[in-house]
């Protein structure tokens, strides 16, 4: 098998794996717990707690463990809208293309009375900071936009629109999901109010993710309980995930530069060989990208069929985010970059690490070569 999926999930690395041992099996102890064995558990979470926010450069007390990425935008915006609706600011700026646990909890706060504005980047697929600018009203709250794209891998001007945001004292939150672990990330160089991340994204373990959040804004828990995290977020703290969290940001970051290096140079060499398919179209090439992920559209293919057809032939990929493998209608990322529907509909995302070889990367453009001559003719 060649596994060019690592935006959807990346393999749990052997430094998470050996962090997270002691903790599924003889330290089993409850965190809230008093007697000896709850306090060490508790130790570990508080451990994971400083490692995580020094790597993210972030104080430890904006740390707060959660499921995933999902609950941790759901957190995010459930928070702002709260601070919002305090100060009389009930205007939010977004991006079309955000990942649908931001999209989807926009629009639930639009069903609230919350107005919403959501900016498309056009063929570029990248936000401008003076969109934004353009974009912010007076009773505007929070701009919400993702450090880098899950489907082109295009980065976003994040630590642009956040220095815009605390010039005029608007909350800015970043869904960095694909980035921590990939490329360097600074929250405090950000300027961001609020930070998501997710563990599996970066070979942690699944299930388990945080949310960075400035401690003098009172998050808003989604759910009542016994008010574990600082009353952030109520239940009993997935002890083993956290560890698995730090250590695999740990080893992330200890190895960032070269992995940088190894994942990008894969990346050319796909891009390089793919660019010789006729009706191969790559997406975002002029921009800043993530190391890791090509994106492709093919003219007059489905991607459905392509992506059977490459699993057939032992190569994991996908058309686009996990969350929405099996919609058939175009991506809304595409859409937002104003590519035509029939070209969107032969979207093909390779996401790689730097476990992969030249050799699976030299294999899999000729199978797609092949493939793609095969439904053409």
């Amino acid at each position: 098998m060649i596994y060019l999926d690592n935006a959807a999930s990346t393999a749990l690395s052997p430094a998470a794996l050996e962090a997270m041992l002691p903790w599924m099996t003889e330290q089993y102890g409850n965190p809230s717990s008093l007697h000896r064995a709850g306090q060490r558990a508790a130790q570990a979470v508080s451990e994971a707690r400083a490692q995580t926010a020094k790597i993210l450069h972030a104080r430890r007390g904006m740390v707060c463990f959660t499921s995933g990425g999902t609950e941790a935008d759901a957190l995010a915006l459930s928070t702002a809208a709260a601070w919002g609706e305090r100060h009389g600011k009930r205007h939010i700026v977004s991006a079309a293309f955000e990942h649908h646990a931001v999209l989807r909890g926009l629009e639930h706060l639009a069903e609230k009375g919350f107005s919403v504005t959501f900016l498309s980047p056009g063929p570029s697929g990248r936000i401008r900071a003076e969109q934004v600018a353009d974009a912010i009203r007076d009773d505007t709250g929070l701009v919400s936009l993702m450090a880098a794209n899950n489907e082109t891998g295009i980065l976003q001007p994040a630590a642009e629109v956040g220095a815009l945001c605390r010039e005029r004292g608007i909350l800015f939150h970043t869904d960095a999901v694909q980035a921590v672990g990939h490329i360097p990330v600074d929250a405090e160089a950000l300027g961001a109010d609020l930070l998501s991340l997710s563990a599996h994204k970066f070979h942690g373990p699944k299930g388990v993710g945080a949310l960075l959040c400035r401690e003098d804004l009172p998050v808003v828990p989604l759910l009542p309980g016994g008010g574990q995290e600082r009353g952030r977020r109520s239940g009993t703290e997935n002890v083993p995930g956290i560890v698995g969290l730090a250590a695999a940001l740990l080893q992330a970051d200890t190895s960032m530069e070269a992995d940088m290096a190894r994942t990008a140079a894969l990346r050319d060499r796909l891009a390089e060989a793919v660019s010789r398919i006729p009706g191969v179209h790559l997406t975002g090439m002029d921009q800043p990208r993530l190391p890791g992920i090509l994106h492709l559209c093919v003219e007059g293919v489905r991607r459905d069929t392509l992506l059977l057809l490459l699993d057939q032939a032992g190569i994991c990929a996908s058309a686009g985010s996990a969350c929405s493998a099996g919609a058939l209608e175009p991506s809304h990322v595409l859409r937002s970059m104003d590519v035509p529907e029939p070209l969107s509909m032969g979207a093909l995302r390779s996401s790689l690490s730097p476990a992969n070889t030249e050799a699976e990367i030299d294999t899999t453009a000729e199978i797609l070569s092949d493939l793609i001559h095969r439904l053409k003719n």
